[in-house]
């Protein structure tokens, strides 16, 4: 064995439902911290739908580079495999720029593949959410110390480069070991890579979100949302994986002259709202989430930088 070798990327992860102001915050993170942006969204991939998918405007994206907007055509499919694949290549190359990257979106499952399937130091170890729940429940009753302190127990090697308090990372370190029998440690011999994310998560008082919600859908509406909708129809989107994204799939009723325009942007807002209840339920079920209100306290940003600074101070 030649050693321990760890390469681990930071990387800032912005999570929430749609409509608390993710883009906004993104643009300023980024410019404050040298940062590019990664959609991590699985519709906005698709060339030609950027109202319905909330897409940063060419005027956002000339201030920040952004990666994985516009990659797909509409009949072509897009996988949570291609995802962490793109991402992956994408933080690599941002990261090799002396850049932070910056992940962006709200496809819970797109980004829980990419923070916790990373593979490990050559072998394929998949994520275990048994043993995830496991010692994330330990963590809760015993504290962020005590769960380190298992760590060094199995692991000296790997407890002595992760911080106390990066619970996610001590309790993959943990995981890779109870899956392979081997020390996580040992297996980044062959420098392969492995994500360290600072997740945070926007949200807001439930009936404001709402509210939002609803502006967001009449202002896409304004902003030509129909049309959009109807060129995908056009195309076939009944059949197409875009076609089934919210925004899109309930005006098709109005397009084929079988329902109303109105009850068609009621059903957008009624399964938009539904979406955010699942989105807020995946995150914080699934992933290690600092939660801010910036909709409802605007000075809530000085926390959110004071959590990134602290953050990149901590060695990876």
């Amino acid at each position: 064995m030649k050693g321990a070798v760890f390469l681990a990327y930071k990387v800032i992860v912005i999570v929430g439902p749609t409509a608390v102001g993710k883009t906004s915050l993104s643009l300023v993170l980024a410019q404050k911290f040298n940062a590019e942006i990664i959609s991590g969204d699985s519709m906005q991939v698709y060339r030609g739908l950027d109202i319905g998918t909330a897409k940063a405007t060419a005027e956002e994206r000339k201030l920040v580079p952004h990666h994985l907007i516009d990659i797909r055509e509409i009949n072509q499919h897009f996988t949570v495999a291609d995802f962490v694949q793109d991402a992956r290549k994408q933080i690599k190359e941002i990261s090799e720029r002396n850049k932070l990257p910056l992940i962006v979106g709200g496809t819970g499952f797109y980004l829980q593949a990419l923070l916790d399937g990373y593979n490990l130091g050559g072998n394929d170890v998949r994520g275990n959410q048994g043993i995830r729940n496991k010692f994330q429940d330990f963590a809760l009753e015993n504290g962020n110390e005590a769960l380190w302190s298992y760590l060094n127990k199995i692991d000296s090697a790997a407890a002595a480069q992760i911080p106390v308090n990066n619970v996610r990372r001590i309790i993959r370190a943990i995981e890779v070991y109870e899956v392979t029998g081997h020390k996580f440690s040992e297996q980044f011999d062959q420098r392969d890579e492995e994500i360290d994310a600072l997740v945070i998560g926007l949200n807001t008082k439930r009936n404001v979100l709402y509210e939002r919600i609803e502006q967001r859908v009449d202002q896409m509406m304004q902003e030509g949302l129909l049309d959009e909708a109807r060129w995908l129809f056009q195309e076939g989107g009944i059949n197409l994986q875009p076609g089934k994204g919210i925004g899109y799939k309930e005006l098709f009723p109005f397009i084929e002259g079988t329902e109303s325009l109105v009850n068609g942007v009621a059903e957008i807002k009624k399964n938009s709202r539904h979406y955010a209840k699942r989105q807020l339920t995946w995150f914080r079920n699934k992933m290690n989430v600092r939660w801010f209100d910036l909709v409802s306290d605007e000075a809530e940003i000085e926390k959110v930088t004071s959590a990134v600074l602290l953050w990149l101070k901590e060695k990876g």
